[in-house]
């Protein structure tokens, strides 16, 4: 299986990350939902409030997350429930040094908006020498490409088509579709030339709908359990359970819609080539030895005998026999 190809079309990604709001039972339970979505991927945030954010600079920052830390322990579980269900594991690891908890269950690891121009912490990834998955929220153009051409030039695993992907993104919660900007995976595509996808914070699926139908490559979005009586922000932009089925649904209904790209003529089995086309025939009742010129002819429906195309190889021909107004035309009739 190829890194960015998900079993539905375009790899699915239920990012619980810290719907949890750090209640082991309820992360597991979150979990388990997950896996029921059929989601390729099941992603998580591990971090701690002291690796994250300044304690003197921002206090109340780092006591958020303080509050919503799992230990190495919960999260080794949570990664073993996705493998046991054949489901992927991924992370979004705000301190390289906890990545050697849940290696052994990364098949890739994801570089957050937050971390997009943190080189150092990106270069740390790196090192283990698997696909890197970057979103691109808080970043202008210029940067993007900075930080791409920083990734590849970290080892030549990254210049790989398989082993790098780029993510629109706009980080707030929750945005209006007009600060979706979908057409930026078009520009990344053509800039970059790498797997290109969309990390959703709108509400509902639309968003992500259109995204598949804008070509995306790899789909995020919040997953919960539901969305009623929730206080902490990323709940409101986020998928339940039986939203990521009806999302499949569509889907498939967007790729059976959007075909192979091979034009070819579909409408033969119902033979609408001949009812739709037009055929030549005579305007007017002429007898044999008469010489067909072009205002004798007309161009109906259905397509019987003569072709509207062959209109130009009929002007000159003699008739052999009388063809009435309207008689199906065919060649051996004239010479």
């Amino acid at each position: 299986m190829r890194t960015w190809n998900g079993k539905h079309g375009p790899l699915l990604i239920a990012e619980i990350g810290g719907n949890h709001e750090g209640d082991f039972e309820y992360a597991k339970r979150l979990t388990q939902l997950a896996i029921e979505s059929d989601v390729d991927y099941i992603k998580f945030q591990i971090y701690t409030g002291d690796t994250l954010v300044n304690p003197i600079e921002n206090p109340i920052r780092n006591k958020h997350f303080k509050k919503f830390e799992l230990s190495e322990s919960q999260h080794i579980e949570l990664a073993q429930m996705c493998q046991s269900a054949n489901i992927g594991y991924m992370a979004s690891i705000w301190e390289p040094n906890f990545a050697s908890w849940v290696d052994e269950y990364s098949d890739i690891y994801k570089i957050g908006s937050g971390d997009f121009t943190a080189y150092p912490i990106i270069k740390a990834f790196a090192k283990f020498k698997k696909p890197l998955l970057i979103s691109s929220g808080l970043s202008t153009m210029e940067e993007v490409g900075d930080t791409i051409s920083f990734i590849k030039g970290l080892d030549p695993f990254y210049e790989s088509k398989e082993n790098l992907a780029l993510l629109q993104c706009t980080s707030m919660y929750p945005i209006p579709f007009s600060d979706s900007n979908l057409n930026t995976m078009k520009s990344f595509r053509e800039a970059f030339k790498i797997p290109v996808g969309y990390s959703d914070h709108t509400e509902g699926t639309y968003a992500l709908e259109i995204a598949v139908a804008t070509g995306a490559e790899i789909l995020e979005f919040h997953f919960t359990d539901s969305r009623e009586n929730k206080t902490f922000r990323d709940h409101k932009v986020s998928l339940t359970r039986d939203e990521v089925h009806t999302l499949i649904n569509k889907i498939q209904d967007i790729k059976a819609l959007q075909g192979d790209g091979i034009k070819t003529c579909r409408e033969v089995e119902a033979h609408h080539h001949l009812s739709f086309r037009r055929a030549c025939y005579l305007a007017q009742d002429m007898k044999a030895g008469q010489v067909i010129e072009e205002n004798n002819l007309c161009y109906l429906r259905p397509n019987h005998g003569i072709d509207a195309r062959d209109f130009e190889k009929l002007i000159g021909k003699t008739l052999k026999r009388d063809i009435a107004k309207f008689e199906k035309l065919e060649w051996e009739d004239l010479y």
